[in-house]
């Protein structure tokens, strides 16, 4: 199935719009992400998985007084306490969530001292959903797992890249992934939501879904290097990435209404991972055209202005 037919659109003359649009996001979210550090001492608001804390899962009988609640956890003298609605408003539950405490003991008394703070405090019935503690010390050590996970993946897919292609090919992915990461985390710091586990496996998700899309326009690329030999590279690259849009419409299109009920519809649980492929799919399609391909034009071009220019290498023909 075919969306567009005939389409001759000049990306790569466009190339300066879409690297201001990227300096514009990249530069708040690195922003956004600087003034997060100076004052909680990390890049963007860290869920209870990384950060260490208790979260208590409550359903209430009836609609539950956030403004209540916290006053009965103050009167008890449980302070910095974080208290927010969960899941969709008749539930009626809320998370109510300990910051970092250095004695471990202390943690696993957060459930205790939350629900009897309520029991004595907050006239409406409720019950103990579910409830998570993470120390500190393991908090750390998910927070590296993370990172490590995230650098491991660019690099094996530079790699692979590297003996399917060429180094430029997969040097001009990696980085268009990096670029899909770093917005998508600058978003998080921005709208001011935590990164928990289960938003990393999110950004690992985007970073294959990304990689998945500038595959199928390299692949193109080399296939239309080999057809033809008289046309510049920077014509070659439009023609490929008109010749793949709409295989890129129709894929990221459906996947995005698919993360976006789940963003709409999944409830609080899901919100942050939901929220990260929203962006992610958006933005990783976006560096596909504008990101990956451009760098292999300019690339080429840095290469002739230094008298060392060098074609890009064409896909094989196969045998009949």
């Amino acid at each position: 199935m075919e969306l567009f037919h005939g389409v001759n659109i000049d990306w790569l003359k466009k190339k300066w719009y879409f690297l201001g649009f990227s300096l514009l996001f990249s530069v708040a979210g690195i922003i956004s992400m600087a003034s997060h550090w100076a004052t909680i001492g990390s890049p963007v608001p860290l869920g209870v998985d990384f950060r260490g804390g208790t979260e208590v899962q409550l359903q209430f009988a009836s609609t539950p007084d956030v403004g209540a609640i916290r006053s009965a956890l103050s009167n008890a003298g449980i302070k910095d306490a974080s208290v927010v609605t969960y899941n969709v408003p008749s539930a009626n539950e809320v998370l109510v969530s300990l910051p970092e405490q250095h004695n471990e003991n202390a943690l696993d008394a957060g459930r205790g001292q939350i629900v009897e703070a309520l029991k004595a405090h907050y006239a409406n019935p409720f019950q103990v959903r579910d409830v998570q503690v993470v120390g500190p010390t393991v908090g750390k050590q998910l927070e590296l797992q993370a990172i490590k996970a995230t650098l491991l993946s660019l690099a094996g897919m530079l790699v692979y890249l590297w003996f399917r292609f060429q180094l430029i090919y997969g040097v001009a992915a990696v980085v268009a992934v990096f670029h899909d990461t770093l917005i998508t985390i600058g978003f998080f710091a921005l709208t001011n939501q935590e990164l928990s586990l289960t938003v990393i496996a999110a950004i690992l998700t985007l970073v294959g879904y990304s990689m998945n899309d500038t595959i199928v326009v390299f692949d193109r690329i080399r296939e239309n290097l080999r057809l033809t030999h008289r046309d510049s590279l920077a014509d070659v690259v439009n023609r490929s990435i008109n010749q793949t849009l709409s295989r890129t419409v129709l894929t990221s299109g459906l996947t995005f209404l698919t993360v976006l009920s789940l963003y709409v519809f999944g409830g609080q649980v899901l919100h942050g991972f939901a929220f990260a492929l929203v962006v992610g799919i958006l933005i990783g399609t976006y560096s596909s055209i504008a990101v990956a391909s451009p760098m292999l034009v300019a690339w080429q071009e840095w290469r002739a202005k230094n008298g060392k220019a060098v074609s890009l290498p064409a896909a094989k023909r196969t045998r009949a």
